[in-house]
């Protein structure tokens, strides 16, 4: 039996709400909306109202257009912040932690609903009030915590018990939630019929964005009714690159880690290797591109061109010496060939979970990774910038594949090798996602079990510290992936078990 559609997601109920959405007739860009809305309650540590994000949306005889609906700063109130971040860290295992900065002082305006509303609006075929179901069964009747929901919520506990709000939803019972337990957000439930009926102007005025604004201001943050009232969703052209007769399109800036997948991409081809050696040194290369005037120049109108151009490409190499050279994700692919990639994130979290709205809003204002001109820097209005990375593969101009990763700063680099994996070494969807990772950054290369141990040591050779880790790790990121091959017309996918992804098929 022919297949309608494939979606690959961060949880095995979050792929199924869009392939049921699928089989009632729906596209791509519908089975997305209803997943992203399932996915609050089932990933509810990473996502959500509160959040932000970005979706890629690849329809047959159009080109592809990226949907901003990432997180702006706040501050068109004459509001003074009174409280200063708070950091927390977080230890994915016993060698490796990140701090986070929470509190009233991390959190940027959502864009997540008007994000949403407009991909609908523009691509869907279907009506909010159709797809809302699985949400707000999920959020009222509640859903166990598999094991990786568990994980996040556990290194996470310290945010998600902050405050009375949280308690309540995360340690109903005294404990942080564990794996079996069922989570439960009414609240959500009730905002999620609230969108349907109302659009984003239910969270973006009204009665809502005031309980915002006093929940976040009375703990110290300068989020307001004016900035929710600001928002806008901003469409923009993806940057591009080619790789191996491949078209890759992915997220411009402001955001920095598209470019950056793309500079590698771009650098993998000329090298003619990608092996680890081959990745290893071009994720050096990249991190010595983000030197000096890197974050000031994503702001700036033909940056990424610039930062692209061959020569600057061939220059990189040239200089190397030697010429050999709390985010998730999900994806949907429909028969027709539209595909829709979108990458969502409330970062950690702030901790602070607004009563009666359904929202626990997001942290990115405290997130090193994303403000590298330090905290509090950006105008008010404008994008924070991001790793978050939602891209389509095209050949022979009909789109073959849509990936995205969570994982902070290892997002661009799991997009990288998965993208790697399926061009260059010619994997199924789902072998491309589980191979193992590496991950360049502070000048220490982290690589996961599988990793080839003589490139390793060869790298460790050429004076490259190399930590190895003894298990798969969400710390890698979490990719999702859908396939289509344009002459059968054959759907395929990969989830991560890294952060329990899952396929489902219409």
């Amino acid at each position: 039996m022919a297949r309608r559609g494939v979606v690959a997601a961060g949880h095995p109920l979050t792929a199924e709400a869009g392939a049921s959405i699928l089989r009632e007739g729906g596209n791509a860009v519908d089975a997305a909306v209803a997943a992203v809305m399932a996915s609050f309650s089932l990933e509810s540590a990473l996502t959500g109202l509160g959040a932000g994000g970005f979706m890629i949306i690849d329809a047959p005889g159009s080109e592809p257009v990226l949907l901003d609906f990432f997180v702006a700063a706040p501050g068109h109130s004459d509001r003074e912040r009174q409280k200063e971040l708070l950091p927390v860290p977080v230890h994915f295992d016993a060698n490796t932690t990140q701090v986070f900065n929470t509190g009233a002082a991390s959190c940027g305006v959502p864009g997540v609903a008007a994000g949403l509303a407009v991909a609908l609006e523009r691509f869907g075929s279907i009506g909010l009030a159709d797809l809302i179901g699985p949400g707000v069964h999920f959020a009222r009747e509640g859903a166990p915590l598999n094991r990786e929901q568990a994980y996040v919520l556990r290194i996470l506990e310290p945010i998600y018990t902050a405050t009375a709000e949280a308690r309540e939803i995360y340690a109903p019972d005294g404990h942080i939630l564990a794996e079996g337990e069922c989570f439960r957000y009414p609240d959500l439930a009730l905002a999620l019929e609230r969108f349907a009926a109302e659009g984003p102007d239910a969270f973006y005025a009204g009665e809502v964005a005031k309980r915002i604004e006093q929940y976040v201001c009375d703990l110290g943050g300068v989020l307001s009714r004016a900035d929710l009232a600001a928002y806008e969703v901003i469409p923009r052209k993806p940057v591009g690159a080619t790789f191996r007769g491949h078209e890759i399109f992915t997220n411009p800036p402001p955001s920095a880690g598209g470019i950056l997948i793309a500079y590698c991409l771009s650098l993998l081809d000329r090298l003619g290797s990608d092996d680890v050696v081959g990745t290893a040194r071009v994720m050096k290369l990249a991190n010595e591109a983000r030197g000096a005037g890197f974050a000031e120049g994503l702001s700036e109108a033909g940056f990424a061109e610039d930062f692209l151009a061959p020569g600057r490409i061939e220059s990189a190499l040239g200089s190397s010496g030697d010429r050999l050279g709390s985010t998730t994700h999900l994806a949907a692919m429909d028969s027709e060939g539209l595909c829709a990639s979108v990458t969502c994130s409330n970062g950690t979290g702030s901790g602070l979970v607004v009563p009666g709205t359904g929202i626990h809003l997001n942290n990115m204002l405290g997130e090193e990774d994303l403000n590298p001109l330090g905290f509090h820097m950006a105008p008010p209005g404008s994008r924070v910038s991001s790793m978050m990375s939602p891209t389509v593969i095209r050949s022979g101009g009909e789109v073959v594949a849509g990936l995205g990763s969570a994982g902070s700063n290892r997002i661009r680099s799991a997009v990288l090798q998965t993208t790697v994996n399926l061009l260059g070494h010619g994997m199924a969807p789902q072998e491309a996602v589980d191979a193992g990772r590496i991950h360049l950054e502070g000048g220490l290369l982290q690589a996961e079990p599988g990793v080839d141990p003589e490139a390793l040591s060869s790298i460790e050779s050429g004076g490259q510290e190399v930590f190895r880790w003894t298990s798969r790790n969400l710390f890698f990121g979490g990719v999702q992936v859908v396939t289509r091959d344009p002459e059968s017309g054959r759907l395929d996918g990969g989830g991560d078990p890294r952060r329990g992804g899952a396929v489902a098929y219409a």
